[in-house]
């Protein structure tokens, strides 16, 4: 039951970085999960375990992080379709 819960906060935390920067994760439900699950690790690994801590996220830090991840990877697939175009 943890491993379910884990995935739908890590889902949430990629869809709500995805709605704060107003961009699209690439892939939809699996996309928020994945970037709420890198974005937490990131965001973990540079800024700790302080917050709220739920489904074993710590909130602030994991959407932070997730909210830096989910700008590089928009603008690595912005430059991406610039340079398909090109």
């Amino acid at each position: 039951m943890s491993f379910l819960w884990a995935l739908i906060i890590g889902g949430i935390i990629g869809w709500l970085a995805g709605l704060i920067l107003g961009r699209d994760i690439p892939g939809g439900v699996i996309g928020n999960i994945i970037a709420g699950f890198v974005g937490a690790w990131i965001g973990q690994a540079i800024l700790g375990d302080w917050g709220p801590v739920v489904g074993g996220f710590a909130i602030l830090p994991a959407l932070i992080g997730a909210i830096a991840l989910v700008f590089i990877v928009s603008l690595v697939m912005k430059s991406m379709r610039k340079a398909d175009r090109h």
